[in-house]
């Protein structure tokens, strides 16, 4: 039996495990018909994928799939994010026919923009009660970054893989952005969405522990049997143990994906009636977060946690505790069977691979060095200066293990301003709009700590990794949850405001 058929029993095993535990919970918060329809969905695109021994045949049948089910689907975040991790964002280049070289690199992750979110932008543009594009800051400041980026192309490249980069923006960064921001406007909206990204979650989980177990990562043989070649994914180990990556590509990317999913599981246990159920999937996002090794991710996903407490009732307490935990958790690994292993692993304590932190700190300091040179709006060429040639590592490569400097380094300390301000812009109209609920444990409240603390989780975290596979899809889309919960709290102000004006005008 090919290998790619295996890898493909395991995989349904996996969902199969994966949905029907979830299937019971998942309906405490969407209807089983939605849940359903996705389900299955996921289950007949894999097939698709992995029985279509080529690319473009998954491609064209993908495509027709994803778009009859994106005219049927009342949310599309949610279906997007059903599907977003549902094999390896590995690109292959539309051929141009003699035209140009080739007109555009291709993904799942473009087709899955392209056939579900491109129709929803257009359908959303002409809600009236849609807001324009550019009417708030984090608009325009996504505007501006993208217009940065385009226009900087031009010194680096030729005019028409210019257009081919501002394709890729539009597709990778503006509808993402879009579509979360203005298509979901009820409470119910976000629950979808978020227990779409969960569930995709506890799914990249259950499989990043069988590649660990097995020592095997499940999505390389589909890949060969597609044709299709990516360096990016590799078998890399830490501690003797094998570093899951699923269908990211790269085990910090995968370990990213499920922090993201920590935090948005804050906001979504709170409707299962189950404890159990919610106890065995924090466990499992637990355990998938561990399996990629990755220790940018740990960071990230305690910061996660720690914001979501502060944020809370009784913080001081809970943050005590938590620390109290953490700080008893070490003397308790040292005398556990296996814990002196899981000790060498964590950052700043073990001593697995501490080069890789001198490596970062050297990154640093090398590049401080080069963006003084084009403070303002960067250079094409970083890589070929002196003190950035120096950093290439065994395999021939400069990784830029950090999203800041590589932005500082390509469009400067403009662009990086600008990337910086979209973020804060969420954050604090994040924070502001959870003032207008009083009460710690509303439901509105508790859906701005989760965004908030996951976002703060996410910047952490890209600190310590470059901006490769998902991880800037699922920043931006993150991005535009928060953008759209800030303008669902002042529709629901201002209804509130007109409902209290209201009798007073009858009144008089």
């Amino acid at each position: 039996m090919p290998e790619h058929f295996r890898a493909l029993i395991v995989i349904l095993l996996v969902a199969i495990l994966v949905f029907g535990f979830a299937r019971r919970s998942a309906c405490d918060l969407i209807p089983y018909a939605d849940f359903k329809r996705r389900r299955n969905l996921w289950f007949i695109l894999t097939l698709v994928a992995f029985c279509s021994f080529s690319f473009w045949v998954y491609a064209v049948a993908a495509s027709v799939i994803m778009y009859l089910a994106g005219r049927r689907e009342h949310n599309p975040v949610a279906l997007f994010y059903m599907l977003l991790f549902l094999i390896p964002p590995a690109t292959v280049q539309v051929p141009g026919f003699g035209v140009v070289n080739y007109l555009i690199d291709l993904n799942h992750v473009r087709l899955l923009s392209l056939c579900v979110l491109l129709p929803a932008a257009l359908k959303l543009r002409k809600l009236p009660e849609s807001i324009g594009f550019g009417r708030t800051w984090p608009d325009r400041l996504v505007l501006a970054g993208v217009l940065l980026m385009g226009g900087l192309y031009l010194r680096e490249t030729t005019p028409t893989d210019t257009l081919r980069q501002s394709l890729y923006l539009y597709l990778d960064v503006i509808l993402p952005y879009y579509v979360a921001s203005r298509g979901l406007r009820q409470l119910s909206d976000f629950k979808d969405a978020l227990l779409a990204f969960v569930l995709a979650a506890f799914l990249l989980a259950l499989i990043g522990v069988a590649e660990t177990i097995r020592h095997w990562l499940l999505y390389d043989a589909l890949l060969d049997a597609m044709g299709v070649e990516w360096s990016m994914t590799s078998y890399l180990s830490r501690g003797g143990s094998l570093r899951a990556s699923a269908t990211t590509g790269q085990a910090i990317a995968l370990g990213y994906v499920i922090s993201v999913g920590i935090g948005l599981f804050l906001f979504v246990q709170g409707y299962v009636r189950n404890r159990l159920h919610c106890l065995l999937g924090a466990l499992l996002l637990a355990a998938g977060l561990f399996a990629p090794l990755s220790r940018g991710p740990w960071i990230g996903a305690g910061v996660i946690v720690a914001a979501f407490i502060a944020t809370g009732r009784g913080a001081v307490r809970r943050l005590m505790l938590l620390a109290l935990a953490g700080v008893l958790a070490l003397p308790l690994l040292a005398v556990l069977p296996g814990g002196e292993k899981v000790l060498d692993l964590l950052p700043f304590i073990g001593n697995i691979e501490a080069e890789n932190i001198t490596y970062r700190e050297r990154l640093i300091d090398n590049s401080m060095i080069v963006i003084q040179r084009n403070l303002w709006f960067g250079s094409f060429d970083f890589r070929s200066t002196p003190e950035m040639q120096s950093m290439i590592q065994g395999d021939g490569i400069i990784d830029i293990v950090n999203t800041y400097i590589n932005l500082a380094l390509r469009v400067g300390l403009v662009g990086l301003g600008l990337f910086l301000a979209f973020f804060a812009s969420v954050l604090l109209g994040i924070n502001k709009a959870m003032r207008a609920f009083p009460d710690k444990d509303d439901e509105y409240r508790q859906l701005g700590r989760a965004l908030l603390a996951t976002l703060i989780g996410i910047l952490v975290i890209i600190f310590t990794v470059s901006s490769i596979t998902v991880i800037p899809i699922v920043y931006w889309s993150v991005g535009g949850l928060g953008a759209g919960y800030i303008q669902m709290v002042r529709r629901l102000r201002f209804q509130q405001a007109s409902q209290f004006a209201h009798p007073r005008l009858q009144a008089r």
